[in-house]
């Protein structure tokens, strides 16, 4: 059972070691390949035990499904250039078709039964970065999800911003609604007006990251490919910000960011957060840009 003192406990930054599994639209942009690389390179705390992959749609793809699809692949080319094995599962092909209804998926499976091996007082940890559709999925195939695991998830705007439009969030607004409506510990990373001020410019990722290992040099090329093809050689800084999802989880003693617990207001179908309160989560509202830089910069390098 999730005691009011253990949810509370819970949305704390974790002491020592914790499993997590990461859910990620790793094809989407540029900024999920950080996260990934920066997550297997903190060993020192934490224990990934699968990767999720998480449906997306835009311009690199021409549905849900084969935004997930490309993103199951985009891991794999991740776990090859650092030389690492680990469970990845496809996730779901489509978006929620409404609150109740899951998706079904491997990812959704496997979260759903991995998180019977868990309890509020050993949790899983659960960081997503995309939208949230396998998380709500498992949590409807097995309730359980919202008691033994917590929720991290980049998703959204900060309270202040004039709309809840995220691309995360954006996506799939039913999924978020289960997950934030579940009562799972969770803690929110919003976008714009918060994390959005973790960006990258070609300086630093020429100083910093080019030439120092495969995986350093298929970030740095992959931001700058992307950046200059809009930026028509005008200067540019690019948000890395699903990287801020990973520094939550090593945020001891707040040297990577500032947050506090508030009540939950949930995203509505007309994009704005709805008014009413519900129960207590996590709000991350100021990021310490350089020192989230610095860590990752030392991590992905060395």
């Amino acid at each position: 059972m999730l005691t009011k003192e253990q949810k509370i406990k819970n949305l704390s930054v974790p002491a020592g070691m914790v499993d997590v599994v990461i859910d990620t639209d790793a094809f989407n942009e540029i900024d999920d390949q950080f996260a990934i690389a920066y997550l297997l390179r903190s060993k020192e705390k934490l224990n990934t035990k699968a990767i999720y992959a998480a449906p997306f749609f835009n311009t690199l793809s021409t549905g849900p499904k084969d935004g997930m699809e490309k993103s199951y692949n985009e891991i794999f080319k991740l776990l090859d250039l650092m030389d690492e094995k680990y469970d990845v599962f496809r996730g779901s092909e489509k978006y929620l078709d409404d609150e109740k209804t899951p998706v079904i998926s491997d990812a959704a499976r496997d979260l759903a039964e991995r998180a019977n091996q868990y309890t509020p007082e050993n949790p899983l940890y659960v960081i997503a970065i995309g939208a949230i559709t396998n998380v709500a999925s498992a949590m409807l195939l097995n309730p359980n999800v919202a008691v033994n695991c917590v929720v991290v998830w980049l998703g959204g705007h900060g309270l202040d911003f004039h709309n809840t439009d995220e691309f995360n969030m954006g996506q799939d607004i039913a999924a978020a609604r289960v997950v934030m409506g579940s009562g799972v510990p969770f803690i929110q990373l919003p976008c714009c007006g918060v994390v959005s001020a973790f960006t990258i410019s070609r300086s630093e990722l020429e100083v910093w990251f080019k030439g120092k290992n495969k995986i350093a040099d298929y970030l740095a090329n992959n931001v700058m490919r992307e950046a200059d093809s809009y930026a028509a050689g005008l200067p540019w800084t690019r948000i890395i910000w699903d990287v801020t999802a990973i520094a939550w989880m090593l945020n001891d003693g707040d040297r990577f960011m500032w947050s506090r617990l508030q009540p939950t207001r949930l995203p509505g179908y007309d994009k704005k957060y709805e008014l009413e309160e519900g129960d207590v989560m996590r709000y991350v509202y100021y990021i310490f840009r350089d020192n989230i830089m610095n860590d990752l910069v030392n991590k992905i390098t060395k």
